[in-house]
């Protein structure tokens, strides 16, 4: 008999998850293939061990999820872009939450000088933060709390990252919403704690404040 693979296992796993849920809430499938309505976008990290729904607590249909190397904000990223305009316009998200983790590789690497290929050009975005604040991480002595404190000035970044989008500036003034959140987890305790809290309509600093246009394009 063949060994199984590590696919079929999980393959097994959803089936028996499946089966479940069904048993818990016959009608639970039903009523999440008729439509979502998240209250909540996640921004995360793509690091296996910071999955979204599990440290939150929450079930399918709540939070609409993307997820990339270190939590990151990109003007240029049109998947990341996508997915914003998709979660503000359409679904309505309320808040949305860029979460990153301390002991983060993406972080890590960023701090170093091994040429990684093309993961450079992804990496350089980092490290403009961490040159932003040069003089501050310099002053912590541990290499560890250095590496955690870039972790979370990157999260505050890609926050403050999300301001500068004409989605969010638009959406500001359409419906003032949504919030904006940095939160960073703790991968030692499995603890969410918030860094910032960005209220809907805050100004922006110039040259980012855009006079944008309600029924203009999303992006």
């Amino acid at each position: 008999m063949a060994q199984a693979k590590p696919s079929d296992v999980l393959l097994l796993r959803n089936r028996a998850w499946a089966e479940e849920t069904k048993a818990r809430d016959a009608g639970f499938f039903e009523r999440l293939a008729e439509t979502q309505a998240p209250r909540f976008l996640w921004i995360g990290c793509a690091d296996s061990r910071v999955p979204a729904d599990a440290i939150t607590g929450t079930r399918p249909g709540e939070i609409f999820v993307h997820r990339n190397v270190a939590n990151m904000v990109v003007h240029t990223d049109l998947n990341m872009l996508s997915v914003l305009s998709y979660a503000v316009n359409v679904l309505e998200v309320e808040h949305v939450i860029v979460c990153g983790h301390h002991g983060c590789g993406g972080v890590r690497s960023a701090m170093g000088r091994k040429d990684l290929g093309l993961i450079n050009k992804w990496l350089r975005n980092i490290k403009d933060v961490c040159a932003a604040h040069l003089d501050e991480l310099d002053a912590i002595p541990d290499p560890r709390r250095r590496e955690d404190r870039l972790v979370e000035l990157n999260v505050m970044a890609q926050v403050h990252n999300l301001m500068k989008t004409t989605i969010i500036q638009r959406a500001w003034k359409k419906r003032r919403s949504p919030w904006l959140h940095g939160w960073v987890y703790d991968l030692s305790d499995g603890v969410l704690q918030e860094l910032e809290a960005i209220e809907p309509g805050t100004p922006l600093e110039y040259p980012f404040a855009l006079d944008v246009e309600e029924g203009a394009d999303p992006e």
